[in-house]
């Protein structure tokens, strides 16, 4: 048997607890070419919330009373593929479960040679992943002034980490003093701020008195307007997410200054990281060389078990991690 959390009900803004359920299923005798995994750890991140809307997208939506998915790394159990054999490690896009069969084609191979597994759900994994991807979008060089929104969580973070080994000025903004002290400090941006505290623009304006170049934007509302008005001539937009409006049941108004995109000639483009899953291996060589080198570093909020999963997601949206949070389940 193996417990897993199913989609209860669709929610209607902020989801809570009663829009899902904690099930258990009964795990099959494996068929050839199959593989049983046993998840080490699962991630929560904000893109789910808009997979519980009804609805297409860019990914389909999770369906009623099915088991939710996302990123997940865990060991092989038994294997009746060549590919794999117990005790390997792998990573899948069934998390929100402790056990998983799958065919050899749906799980990708990792060392074990880290400190924790969980490393392949964050600075290693589809969020470091998404992180490089948004840099190299919109070409992110030497000497660019960057303004990352939601730097201290699992995207925002490394970006603003790589961003900082390729020579650039790094401005984030978070939602706590502590975050804002983590990035000076341990992640050694040029500047941070609470955006809570004073005026987006004003904070922008102390960081980079001639306006900043890139905007690598995981938030959207004001914090995009802001951007709008403090990128130069030529600046430009990764459009990463938007997690300030992912609960409003009625879609906002787009920021009053959007006129700003034709005036001063500016680039935004959406990144989807399904996009960049054939560059899987490029990612992996700079980035995890960066960090067996100890020039990157991977922080994590790790909630224990399975129960608290939902707990852990819905605390995304009140800003209750610094960088990845992940769900420890054995």
């Amino acid at each position: 048997m193996s417990r897993e959390i199913r989609l209860a009900s669709r929610p209607e803004g902020l989801p809570t607890a009663a829009n899902f359920a904690l099930a258990q299923a009964e795990l099959k005798e494996l068929q050839d070419r199959q593989v049983l995994v046993r998840n080490s750890f699962m991630s929560v991140d904000p893109y789910m919330r808009g997979r519980k809307n009804e609805g297409p997208s860019y990914v389909a939506p999770f369906e009623i009373g099915k088991p939710l998915e996302g990123g997940a790394v865990g060991e092989v159990v038994e294997s009746r593929a060549n590919e794999f054999k117990p005790g390997d490690v792998v990573v899948s896009n069934y998390g929100w479960r402790e056990c998983l069969v799958a065919s050899p084609e749906e799980l990708h191979s990792v060392s074990r040679e880290v400190e924790s597994f969980s490393v392949y759900l964050g600075a290693l994994g589809m969020t470091g992943l998404t992180a490089w991807a948004g840099l190299n979008l919109v070409e992110v060089k030497a000497g660019d002034v960057i303004y990352i929104s939601g730097a201290a969580g699992a995207v925002g973070n490394v970006a603003g980490q790589i961003a900082k080994l390729r020579g650039c000025r790094v401005i984030g903004s978070a939602g706590t003093m502590e975050k804002v002290a983590w990035l000076k400090g341990e992640l050694g941006f040029d500047y941070a701020f609470n955006y809570k505290v004073g005026s987006i623009l004003e904070h922008l304006r102390l960081a980079a008195p001639d306006g900043i170049d890139v905007y690598f934007d995981n938030v959207g509302g004001d914090s995009l307007e802001a951007a709008l008005t403090a990128l130069r001539v030529r600046g430009r937009i990764i459009a990463c997410g938007g997690i300030s409006g992912y609960n409003e049941v009625y879609l906002r108004p787009g920021p009053p200054n959007l006129f700003n995109m034709t005036t001063k000639r500016l680039t935004m483009k959406g990144l989807i990281v399904g996009d960049w899953l054939d560059r899987r291996g490029e990612f992996e060589s700079e980035v995890g060389g960066y960090f067996q080198a100890g020039k990157l570093k991977n922080k994590e909020t790790v909630v224990d078990g399975i129960d608290n999963a939902v707990s852990a997601f819905l605390g995304l949206f009140s800003g209750s991690n610094v960088g990845k949070m992940v769900v420890k389940l054995a």
